[in-house]
């Protein structure tokens, strides 16, 4: 039950509702399980949710051309633009607050192929996680 509720969190934590996660993964740690499939659970929860993204991101172009879209075709082509500068190595930043979850439903958009965006956003995604696993480790 405590790996399915780290799994629901760092899912919730990917996508764009405000959660998070890293403080979840940090007290069971403390609370003496395993490090190890703490950061994996939590890593394949929060790589799902960034694919969760990625997946509305491409399919919400279909709607592009409606009047409601709430990104008009300017922005969408500065945003086309930025990422065809900066690209795909921008999902290495995708653990960061704020500005990760926009970039996987950017690169979504952006037609970023699968077999890219997953193996960059599951390095980022896992090395946070046992960034904080380690860190909580050591307070003990």
């Amino acid at each position: 039950m405590i790996y399915l509720g780290l799994f629901a969190a760092a899912f919730v934590a990917a996508t764009l509702l405000p959660a998070q996660s890293e403080g979840i993964l940090a007290g069971l740690v403390v609370a003496g399980h395993s490090p190890l499939g703490l950061v994996l659970v939590a890593s394949v929860g929060n790589v799902l949710g960034s694919w969760l993204n990625w997946w509305l991101g491409r399919e919400s172009l279909r709607f592009s051309d409606r009047r409601w879209f709430p990104v008009k075709p300017a922005a969408l082509a500065r945003a086309g633009a930025w990422y065809g500068r900066y690209g795909r190595w921008t999902l290495l930043l995708s653990w960061m607050p704020v500005i990760g979850d926009p970039l996987t439903l950017a690169a979504g958009m952006m037609r970023e192929p699968l077999r890219v965006f997953l193996p960059l956003v599951t390095l980022a995604k896992a090395a946070r996680y046992a960034v904080v696993a380690a860190a909580a480790a050591r307070y003990l």
